[in-house]
């Protein structure tokens, strides 16, 4: 089918070779031989009168026209797609859907184990994809990720979002730590080392280290790690700090000799939001999903304020 002089087919050729920034990996992804996409580039290239993409050193990149047409590209598909895959009805009972989402450890760690079980319940034909966060705008932003969960601050804007869930913080010594005793100073928090993530090939800093920064306060970090739920367990057999989410700390502390600590100085509470594209905004069987966050959050609370519940020592 043409439209305007464009195969329309050469539409997704177009959407996967600025996703993947060459021929190669683009074939791959497509599944088809080098000479099939480059043909395809060619007419792409005949069409818009421009290169699409240029060598620059050792590099490809796109030329400002390629830039200019990714966002409406993928656009274009993401309308198409949410037109054919609209379902009237989704039955949790029956689907066979696999819905894939973007979350860190933690957010796995706290909130997805429970719903995991939740879903096996209400659903047992669905199957979740569980993908690292770091990169979840983009997939998001191209129709890749069902759902994404992160931090209120880093949500997109042009995309629906609600919250999740609330955390705060807490600090995590070690339990034969003895420089340290109930309650942790300001002077001793920023005289010890520390455990802090970085999270994704580009270290991005987690929101309890944007935070940090945010508020003036420069810690030591001692030991670097790619994972949320490490850092408190690096922490063992040392002197050093980590601090992490207090609902992880508590799950933590629970299976290793940790001692949760309240912060000398006032962190914010972290936001966590669901996020999902707006194309796919009237899509049932995402409202399910997103209900199935809501409710286990709900039954969290609901165990959380009962009496008896341990907090970091003050």
């Amino acid at each position: 089918m043409r439209f305007n002089g464009l195969d329309l087919n050469l539409l997704v050729a177009l959407d996967t070779l600025l996703a993947e920034g060459g021929v190669t990996r683009a074939a791959e992804r497509m599944h088809l031989s080098q000479s099939a996409m480059s043909g395809a580039l060619a007419r792409l290239r005949e069409h818009f009168g421009d290169e699409l993409f240029v060598p620059v050193g050792r590099r490809v990149v796109r030329t400002p026209l390629a830039e200019a047409l990714a966002a409406p590209v993928r656009d274009i598909l993401m309308r198409i797609d949410a037109a054919m895959t609209q379902r009237p009805a989704f039955e949790p009972a029956t689907s066979a859907r696999r819905f894939v989402i973007a979350a860190s450890d933690y957010v796995i760690a706290v909130l997805l184990e429970p719903l995991l079980a939740r879903a096996w319940d209400e659903a047992p034909g669905v199957s979740l994809d569980l993908l690292p966060v770091d990169a979840g705008t983009e997939m998001l932003e191209r129709g890749e990720v069902d759902l994404l969960l992160l931090p209120r601050q880093f949500t997109l804007p042009d995309h629906p979002s609600a919250t999740a869930f609330v955390d705060s913080y807490t600090c995590v010594v070690w339990e034969g730590n003895e420089a340290i005793d109930r309650k942790l100073s300001l002077k001793q928090y920023l005289a010890a080392g520390h455990v802090a993530a970085y999270l994704g090939p580009g270290r991005a800093p987690t929101f309890e280290a944007w935070a940090m920064k945010r508020f003036g306060i420069e810690r030591r970090i001692e030991v670097q790690t790619y994972s949320l739920s490490s850092c408190a367990r690096l922490v063992v057999g040392t002197g050093r700090i980590a601090t992490v989410h207090t609902r992880l700390a508590r799950q933590l502390a629970a299976a290793h000799p940790l001692r949760l600590l309240a912060p000398p100085a006032e962190i914010p509470e972290v936001v966590i939001a669901m996020q999902w594209h707006r194309h796919k905004a009237l899509d049932p069987g995402l409202a399910w999903l997103r209900r199935l966050v809501d409710e286990t959050e709900a039954a969290r609370e609901q165990v959380a304020t009962r009496p008896g519940r341990s907090r970091p020592q003050r």
